[in-house]
C-alpha cells in the first residue's frame, strides 16, 4: 500500500489532501482507506526524506502546488534528485527511485480527460529537488502555477480524483527507461510517456549533463533497478553525446534515440 502525502502550508497539496480524505478515516495522523493512506506533514514534502523511518508503505505520492517563472499554467508528474547541489531539499549528488507504474498510469489518465483542463500544458518535469534519500519509490502530482490555480478548490478536486481513479484501476506494469537530454519540460520525453511502451524513470535534461560522471552514472543506475532502456534526446547531447554512450556501453540497456 502506497502513502499520499501532502505539506499542510502547501495549498494545492492541501486542498487535493482535503478531497480525498472526504473517503477515509482518521487513525490518528493517517487517513486509512482501502487503497492507500494519506497524511498532511507540518514539513515541506521535498525534505520529506524522514517519512519512511517513521511510515512503512511500498511508495509514496506526493501532492503539491507547480511553480514556474514562466507562469505557463501546467499540470505535471515527475520523480526527484539532485544531479549536483541539493538547493531544494534531499541530499546533493542523490537519486530518489522513482515511482515509474504510478507516473505512467496516471499521466495516461490526465490525458484522456485533457479537454478538462484545456488552458493547462500535460508534462513532466526533469528529474529534480527533493527528497532523495526514500528507500521506496515515489513521484510528485503537481498543480501549477501560480496561487489562483493552487487555491482553486475545483481544479484540485478533479486532479485529486483522477489520483484516485489511478489507484482504482487495475495496476499494469510497463518496461521503463531511463532518459538523458532535452530541456526540463521535455516533450519527447512526455510523448513517450503518454504514447510509447515505457514508462520513465529518471530524466536527466541536458543541463544537469555536465555533473554526469562514472559515479553519478552508476548511483543512477542502481536507483533505476530493473529500467531496459536509455531513452535520449539525441539532438541536444552536443558534447555530452559521446561521454554518455560510452558510459552506457557498460551496461545492458537499449539505447533509443529521440
Amino acid at each position: 500500500m502506497d502513502l499520499l502525502v501532502a505539506f499542510k502550508n502547501d495549498p494545492a497539496g492541501h486542498n487535493m489532501a482535503k478531497f480525498i480524505s472526504q473517503g477515509m478515516t482518521k487513525d490518528g495522523d493517517v487517513f486509512r482507506g482501502k487503497n492507500f493512506d494519506l497524511i498532511e506533514i507540518d514539513s515541506p514534502a521535498i525534505s520529506a526524506d524522514w517519512l519512511d523511518e517513521k511510515y512503512d508503505y511500498d511508495g509514496f505520492v506526493f501532492l503539491s502546488k507547480h511553480a514556474a517563472e514562466s507562469g505557463t499554467l501546467a499540470l505535471t508528474c515527475h520523480c526527484t534528485g539532485n544531479f549536483n547541489e541539493a538547493k531544494f531539499g534531499g541530499n546533493n549528488k542523490e537519486i530518489a527511485i522513482p515511482y515509474t507504474n504510478f507516473q505512467k498510469q496516471y499521466m495516461q489518465n490526465l490525458w484522456n480527460v485533457h479537454d478538462s483542463f484545456s488552458d493547462f500544458e500535460i508534462t513532466i518535469e526533469a528529474t529534480h529537488h527533493g527528497p532523495t534519500h526514500l528507500k521506496k519509490p515515489s513521484i510528485f502530482v503537481e498543480i501549477g502555477t501560480t496561487e489562483s490555480q493552487w487555491n482553486d478548490e475545483s481544479l484540485c478536486s478533479s486532479v485529486a480524483q483522477l489520483v484516485i481513479d489511478t489507484y482504482e484501476q487495475e495496476s499494469v506494469s510497463f518496461p521503463f527507461a531511463i532518459c538523458f537530454g532535452g530541456t526540463h519540460y521535455s516533450e519527447k520525453f512526455t510523448k513517450e510517456l503518454l504514447f510509447g511502451k515505457y514508462g520513465l524513470g529518471t530524466v536527466m535534461p541536458k543541463h544537469a549533463l555536465e555533473f554526469l560522471n562514472p559515479e553519478l552514472f552508476e548511483h543512477i543506475i542502481i536507483q533505476n533497478h530493473g529500467a531496459k532502456a536509455a531513452l535520449l534526446d539525441w539532438k541536444s547531447l552536443g558534447r555530452y553525446k559521446q561521454p554518455l554512450l560510452d558510459l552506457l556501453s557498460t551496461t545492458e540497456l537499449e539505447v533509443v534515440k529521440l
